[in-house]
């Protein structure tokens, strides 16, 4: 989008090939978030009596350093800890890892993304040697034969990706899997193709079954397999298992529907002459505590079929927050140093370290995982503060009521963010800090393209930049190292310290994106200078790179032939034409078995619940909660459950209902409707207070990510009195 600035903020559209110039209402409103009545303008410290009073900047941060001291001295650099967010852009992300190694010297570090890309991210490191979102441009979707789409309702969430699926829904070839007739499956309707409506929690035990289709009738890339790949035997042994019927049992998908589904994937990937197929998935399939199971099993289906590596074909997931991608590859994540790199790999800590003058011994080790970090919050022997930058926790984390108690034991709670969100109101100090169009910087979307935030305008008088916020609080803490604020400047740093990694961006700046997108080229990681064509003299570049040529594919036109949108891109617009980054170049098959769900049905919670988003919400509705035209189109949150359903339970629509779990209550208004399963209820996440449905959800987690399983749990549900108050459901 292009934000105007003038006597009123305006947002217009702009053409760009991810989303064509369209916004969603989103998108469209976001401006009057810059304006909230509630606007953070000063920090806020809460005084003994328990309320939150404006200070200067000076005291606040006297104050938060002082109680970092205190408690590294009295407890250890662990007793300090901090937790990121995916909307940070890359230079914050990549400073707010260097804060808390070098600066704070913890190890506890972790961000709301772990909520997010994580299942996705270690089965396709796992597979594939590297976790890049979508390894190829959105574009090449618009040629594809088949998509099957696995837990992910972009028609809601992110409605301009949907114009990427029009080539595939003329071709009938759209596959959606979701418990409920989102607006997604919607689009299969009428020969587009098929809505696969699971039991929530078995998409793993589906896409066995779709591989076993697949093997049993001989549609496998026998060649590619062969020369491309490791494991297949194991796994092609292991899906032996998942016949049809059986999948039927476990998923209610009869097995017509499966043989079906899996034999138009097949009859679309290139070695059976097809334009292409690719297998995506989303939060749907990967928030469980199988979700890194169930995104390999998706690869594996996706390798079987010889997908990955080859034009207009492939596996991706859909990234869920507005810097999901940039913001997991530079080190908020507790095993991670910039470029992607591990934080135990010797080689890595020695280049890092330099590149921020420190000695490597001094760096500390892998930290926990999210949730594991939280837990210990107040502790013995866990941290005693905590900063929390772009999140909100008590409404966006599992089991919210155990976390809120969590938070409450700290002695020292420390929230940067924009508005008074539910957990900032929690906070012992909160630092209010610059937005979107406040800011420069740069952003990684879901196909690895790095993005540059323009600042459109000044922030309010007594907001700062994180990095100023950082760069403060290290000199009081005479931390070592370079701390700038110019978010070019960090940027340049972040290149350098990436430079080598699996996310290397060591060819690019700001000044270089800025020229490339005027030539109306992208830049993908991995960037090294050798994969970089644009040179820039302006007086504002840092550097200047002047590589003979590009190292990447020259053509930009996907198997169906279809030309993407813009100019050549530089860097690696496509992963895997050649190899996978595996020492021996080949992706993993890697056997996985389905379970059922932690929290699953017994006779006191026999409904499953599932959980999503709106299309007029964003994440926990901090932003989107004060845009009058977003709240009144869905002031308050909504139970979703099927009319028979409803009729058995005395639910009328419009009704108050109260939705249980074995961790608690939350409410919201009846919305019956034939678009869900008659054992399930769906309920967004939105709201807070009473109508935060993250009160009722599961904190158990998938054993190699640290996903929690927010997408499903066993839950009782029933009508309630109409004069129970049900507070906080609104900003």
């Amino acid at each position: 989008m292009t934000l105007t600035a003038a006597a009123r903020v305006s947002v217009a559209p702009r053409a760009f090939p991810t989303n064509g110039g369209g916004l969603c209402r989103k998108g469209w409103t976001s401006a009057a978030v810059l304006s909230a009545p509630d606007r953070l303008t000063t920090p806020l410290m809460r005084t003994q009596a328990g309320t939150q009073v404006p200070v200067t900047w000076e005291v606040a941060l006297d104050h938060v350093a002082a109680c970092v001291r205190d408690a590294r001295l009295a407890h250890g650099p662990d007793a300090v800890a901090v937790f990121g967010g995916g909307g940070l852009t890359n230079e914050k992300a990549y400073q707010l890892g260097k804060f808390a190694r070098v600066a704070l010297g913890t190890r506890l570090i972790d961000y709301n993304g772990r909520f997010c890309m994580s299942s996705a991210a270690a089965a396709g490191s796992r597979a594939f040697g590297v976790d890049r979102g979508m390894p190829f441009p959105l574009t090449d979707l618009a040629g594809a034969g088949a998509i099957l789409l696995a837990g992910s309702n972009p028609a809601e969430t992110m409605p301009p990706f949907v114009r990427h699926l029009d080539g595939v829904r003329s071709r009938g070839g759209l596959l959606v899997v979701d418990p409920r007739r989102s607006a997604t499956a919607a689009l299969t309707a009428e020969g587009s193709g098929r809505h696969l409506g699971i039991v929530p929690g078995t998409d793993l035990a589906l896409l066995l079954g779709l591989l076993h289709v697949v093997l049993a009738e001989g549609l496998h890339d026998h060649d590619y397999i062969a020369s491309r790949t490791t494991g297949f035997d194991h796994v092609a042994a292991s899906v032996s298992l998942w016949w049809p019927e059986r999948v039927e049992q476990v998923c209610g998908i009869p097995a017509r529907e499966v043989r079906r589904a899996a034999r138009v994937l097949a009859a679309s990937a290139p070695h059976r002459g097809g334009p292409g197929a690719f297998v995506l998935t989303g939060r749907g399939a990967e928030q469980s505590t199988q979700g890194t199971a169930t995104v390999t099993a998706a690869i594996n289906l996706a390798l079987a079929l010889g997908l990955p590596g080859r034009r207009g074909s492939g596996y991706g997931c859909l990234t869920g927050q507005g810097n999901g991608q940039g913001g997991r590859e530079h080190g908020q994540k507790a095993d991670q140093l910039p470029g992607y790199r591990s934080i135990e790999e010797p080689a890595a800590r020695v280049h890092v370290a330099a590149v921020w003058g420190v000695d490597p011994a001094t760096l500390p080790r892998r930290g926990v995982p999210a949730l594991d970090l939280l837990h210990r919050l107040g502790t013995p022997g866990g941290p005693r503060v905590l900063f929390v930058h772009g999140s909100n926790l008590l409404v966006s984390a599992p089991n919210a009521t155990a976390i809120q108690e969590r938070l409450q034991s700290l002695d020292l709670l420390v929230v940067s963010d924009v508005v008074p969100s539910e957990t900032a109101r929690l906070a012992d100090v909160v630092l209010p800090v610059t937005q979107w169009a406040e800011e420069e910087g740069t952003m990684t979307n879901l196909e690895g393209r790095i993005l540059r935030r323009r600042k459109a305008i000044d922030p309010p008088e007594g907001v700062r930049s994180e990095l100023w916020v950082w760069r403060q609080l290290a000199r009081r803490l005479a931390a070592p190292g370079r701390w700038p604020t110019s978010p070019a400047k960090v940027f340049d740093e972040l290149a350098r310290a990436s430079a080598g990694g699996i996310a290397d961006y060591s060819g690019a700046s700001h000044a270089i994106i800025d020229a490339a997108e005027e030539a109306g080229r992208g830049i993908y990681w991995p960037c090294p200078p050798d994969t970089i064509q644009t040179r820039t003299s302006r007086p504002d570049a840092d550097r200047t790179v002047t590589a003979p040529g590009p190292a990447h594919p020259p053509a930009d036109v996907n198997a169906a032939g279809v030309a993407d949108a813009g100019a050549e891109p530089e860097g690696t617009p496509r992963l895997f034409l050649d190899a996978f980054p595996h020492p021996d170049g080949r992706a993993r098959f890697v056997v996985v078995e389905h379970h059922a769900p932690a929290d699953d049905l017994r006779e006191d919670a026999p409904i499953h619940l599932v959980t999503g988003r709106v299309l007029t919400h964003y994440q926990s509705g901090a932003q989107t909660r004060r845009v009058p035209e977003l709240r009144s189109a869905a002031p308050e949150p909504v139970l979703e459950l099927h009319p028979l359903l409803a009729d058995r339970l005395g639910i009328e629509p419009g009704a108050l209902v109260r939705v249980t779990s074995a961790r608690g209550a939350a409410f919201g208004r009846a919305v019956v409707t034939t678009d869900i399963r008659p054992d399930t209820v769906f309920m967004p996440f939105h709201w807070s207070g009473l109508g935060s449905v993250n009160r009722v959800t599961s904190d158990a987690t998938d054993p190699i990510s640290g996903m929690p399983d927010f997408k499903v749990c066993a839950v009782s549900v029933e009508p309630v009195a109409a004069d129970v108050p049900v507070l906080e459901v609104s900003a």
